[in-house]
């Protein structure tokens, strides 16, 4: 462990840590940004999502700059936005903002664009956008109340999570799998580890 620079991970979601941790990677903390995440007037999904992860990233910045333990560290942050054409879904916490989503994604091709963004120890910010296409087999009405009723859409965007129940609404995924996760591994990797980050240190005790 010595000499290995930290990685703070800007953000309390379990599927983005298991990501990391599926990828040999544990961060030394985590800071989840308290950010606003209501996409602003006529903005894009890849912009919204481009924005976000910006927002998170540097409010982590600000509170590991006070911590003295942390100062220095490697920060990964990361936004991610379902979009049905120009119009960005929500994050549905409520029964009937899941319903509306379902029922709009149903039989169709939609879009899942998380960016990530990585603070150096230097404080550069280097930034990345993914894109994977998704589409959902026509959903009945039985399909979308008993999904409702698992509760595994809560706080997610879209309504959905893909490595749920509703993973076999998927017909078809061009792209990355963990991009719709959360987290798209291959260009997070390739970000830490263009930056000098050991992203190899956890993979001799990963078994």
């Amino acid at each position: 462990m010595l000499g290995r620079p930290k990685l703070v991970l800007a953000s309390g979601s379990p599927r983005r840590l298991g990501l990391l941790n599926q990828a040999g990677i544990e961060p030394d903390t985590l800071r989840p940004a308290d950010v606003d995440e209501t996409p602003t007037r006529g903005e894009l999904p890849r912009s919204c999502a481009t924005r976000l992860a910006r927002a998170k990233a540097e409010a982590a910045l600000k509170s590991v700059k006070l911590d003295d333990e942390l100062r220095g560290s490697f920060i990964l942050a990361a936004d991610t936005v379902v979009a049905v054409g120009r119009r960005i879904l929500p994050k549905a916490e409520l029964v009937d903002e899941a319903s509306q989503c379902l029922r709009l994604l149903s039989g169709r091709n939609h879009r899942v664009y998380t960016a990530i963004c990585i603070v150096t120890p230097k404080e550069a910010f280097r930034q990345r956008l993914v894109e994977t296409r998704v589409r959902f087999k026509r959903l009945t009405e039985d399909d979308i109340q008993t999904y409702i009723g698992s509760g595994e859409w809560r706080g997610k965007a879209g309504g959905y999570a893909v490595q749920g129940i509703a993973g076999s609404f998927v017909v078809k995924l061009v792209g990355s799998y963990t991009n719709v996760v959360g987290l798209p591994l291959y260009e997070t990797v390739s970000l830490l580890g263009g930056e000098n980050y050991p992203i190899r240190h956890g993979w001799l005790n990963a078994s």
